[in-house]
């Protein structure tokens, strides 16, 4: 199951947020009571830690985000790893990519160098120094007002935030990422199904990461790869399968569901359609190929 992270939050009446069109900041005291979740965002997201500690996975690479630390990540799908340990608290901003557009365009003074490099980093770490800190935490405080909380000056002060983080020199890469999607109308269709297309997602889900409705997904879709979503994601996820088969120790099971197909008996019978071979006879083949 993946949490539809946006969806829950817009709907939970419990938590203290501020909740715009195109943003939304919220306390979260994690209640899950799993060690390990796949979160969608459709949005990005800031999460600073107020307490407690939690890992980000994506593509394979691991942050630690523990009390004082913050991260940036663009909109996707991530593992979460959480330690019970301590209680977790963080405060979250997350951000449509409208949200940056217009504050990029509201502030075309700001000296950022723009660059034709596209930036494809998912997670960017930030530095939090005091003065960053104590935007944060005022955030928060005005957040545990509740009802009484002064609406319009914790906008302005999310605003201050960005401008913290897009001016200190630590956040080139984030600032440059603002940059590109200042200069982009919509997300690119590539960015976000290379790096989400081994989740289980639902069509409909790749159109929402995507900024686009179901029907204009797959018109753009079928005009940048020249066939169906669902052909492409079989033969991404194929290939992806295959890799893992020749290269780590997860057993097909394993494979199966790291590659996005839930269903085992489903996965073994389109992989060997496509290899002639099931998952097992494929790595025992190249085990073989290795030693000959």
């Amino acid at each position: 199951m993946i949490f539809d992270a946006i969806k829950h939050f817009k709907e939970d009446p419990s938590y203290n947020k501020l909740v715009k069109i195109d943003y939304m900041i919220l306390e979260y005291k994690c209640p899950i009571d799993v060690e390990k979740l796949d979160v969608m965002l459709e949005w990005n997201f800031i999460t600073f830690v107020i307490s407690g500690k939690k890992d980000w996975i994506t593509a394979g690479k691991t942050y630690s985000v523990k009390e004082g630390e913050a991260l940036f990540l663009r909109k996707g799908v991530y593992t979460f790893r959480q330690y019970f340990e301590i209680e977790h608290c963080v405060l979250v901003f997350f951000m449509h990519d409208d949200f940056i557009r217009n504050f990029m365009q509201e502030n075309s003074s700001l000296a950022i160098h723009e660059s034709k490099e596209i930036v494809n980093d998912q997670a960017f770490p930030i530095h939090v120094d005091n003065s960053l800190e104590s935007l944060f935490y005022s955030i928060y405080t005005y957040l545990k007002m509740g009802m009484k909380m002064p609406r319009n000056l914790v906008e302005i002060k999310f605003k201050e935030l960005l401008f913290n983080i897009v001016l200190n020199p630590n956040h080139k890469r984030l600032a440059q990422l603002f940059c590109c999607l200042n200069q982009t109308a919509k997300t690119t269709l590539d960015n976000v199904m290379l790096t989400n297309f081994q989740y289980d997602l639902q069509l409909d889900e790749f159109a929402r990461l995507c900024g686009r409705s179901l029907s204009a997904f797959r018109r753009d879709f079928k005009m940048v790869y020249h066939q169906t979503p669902g052909k492409w994601l079989n033969d991404k996820r194929l290939e992806y399968a295959s890799g893992l088969l020749l290269s780590s120790d997860l057993n097909i099971n394993e494979i199966g569901y790291e590659s996005g197909f839930k269903n085992s008996s489903h996965f073994n019978k389109i992989f060997k359609d496509k290899y002639k071979l099931s998952p097992r006879q494929f790595r025992l083949r190249n085990e073989a190929d290795v030693h000959t």
